[in-house]
């Protein structure tokens, strides 16, 4: 029975027809294979047909014509991507493992001509598949040769203690702007979202005494800090006791004015009142007076209660002032 079975299948596969179904059979599955194919929710397809391209396509599940007449590129145009300079990553999700002295990328000139090691970062984005794919041929080349450039700029441009210190972030802004201008004339397709300076220190011959320096700045800044800290809490102090004093010399300002406007009035009312009638202004006013003097509960004193004598003269003898008073008066 296996021997009839054997030869059966045999010469059914000797058959020419055989054959061409078992070539169709395996056509068809390879077409079937080749005809779909998946785009990740962090991707975009680029589709070209006959090595041209045709369309840019989403995240799911597609078809294209088989046999490589249609060719997809997926592209991760949400996932944040990274170029290291100057270090490389010895192991992935161990940031702190490095291996470095990359003196190619890292070592630079500063502008008072010292040279430093500086090692740092980019994170870029695709934003457009299409540039991305076709525009630009090496493209990690070039991303890496335009974010030298822009930081040897900068580096260049600036004294070593300015960019070991306040300078640092300055770098790091002006940097990003630069690279992605000139991605944007390259139409390179992609935006720099962040650029991040790691270690930035001098060659190993000089590098305690910069460590000092570095130092000694950390400890200027603190002071400054310590600075201003002290000038924000004292200023508005001083600043809300210079208020009160200004609206204390405002106000006595205004009521010495006040006054004195007050003063006018009542001189120009009084001048009027004596122009129209001088001698009944005249009395009213020293009526006026000798009320003010006497109204007083107090009894008026027109002499010196004190004086021996009416007239203030020595006594022409030498007795005493009281028996000369009573010898006058007698």
């Amino acid at each position: 029975m296996g021997k009839v079975n054997k030869e059966s299948i045999k010469r059914f596969f000797c058959r020419p027809s055989a054959i061409i179904w078992l070539i169709v059979i395996i056509v068809a599955i390879v077409a079937v294979e080749s005809n779909f194919y998946s785009v990740d929710e962090t991707e975009q397809a680029i589709i070209t047909r006959f090595g041209r391209y045709n369309a840019t396509v989403g995240p799911g599940l597609h078809l294209k014509l088989p046999f490589g007449i249609d060719k997809n590129y997926n592209i991760p145009v949400k996932v944040v991507q990274t170029e290291q300079f100057g270090f490389t990553t010895v192991k992935a999700g161990r940031s702190n493992e490095y291996r470095n002295n990359i003196e190619d990328e890292s070592t630079m000139l500063t502008g008072d001509l010292n040279i430093v090691n500086v090692e740092w970062i980019i994170q870029y984005r695709i934003v457009d598949p299409k540039a991305w794919l076709f525009n630009v041929q090496e493209r990690t080349q070039t991303i890496r040769d335009i974010s030298r450039s822009a930081i040897n700029t900068l580096v260049g441009d600036r004294a070593i203690l300015d960019v070991m210190g306040p300078e640092r972030s300055s770098i790091e802004m002006k940097s990003q702007e630069m690279m992605n201008e000139n991605f944007k004339q390259l139409g390179l397709g992609i935006n720099v979202i962040a650029v991040k300076l790691q270690n930035i220190v001098p060659p190993q011959g000089v590098q305690d005494a910069f460590e000092d320096v570095n130092k000694a700045i950390q400890d200027m800044n603190r002071f400054i800090n310590e600075g201003k800290e002290s000038y924000n809490s004292e200023i508005p102090k001083a600043q809300g006791e210079a208020d009160q004093q200004i609206q204390m010399a405002q106000g006595y300002a205004a009521e010495r004015v006040n006054k004195a406007k007050g003063d006018v009035a009542r001189f120009n009312a009084v001048y009027d009142e004596y122009r129209r009638s001088p001698r009944v202004t005249r009395e009213r006013l020293y009526l006026e007076t000798m009320g003010e003097l006497f109204g007083s509960d107090k009894k008026p004193t027109l002499i010196d209660g004190k004086l021996t004598n009416i007239l203030p003269v020595k006594p022409l003898s030498g007795s005493n002032p009281v028996s000369s008073e009573k010898g006058a008066a007698q």
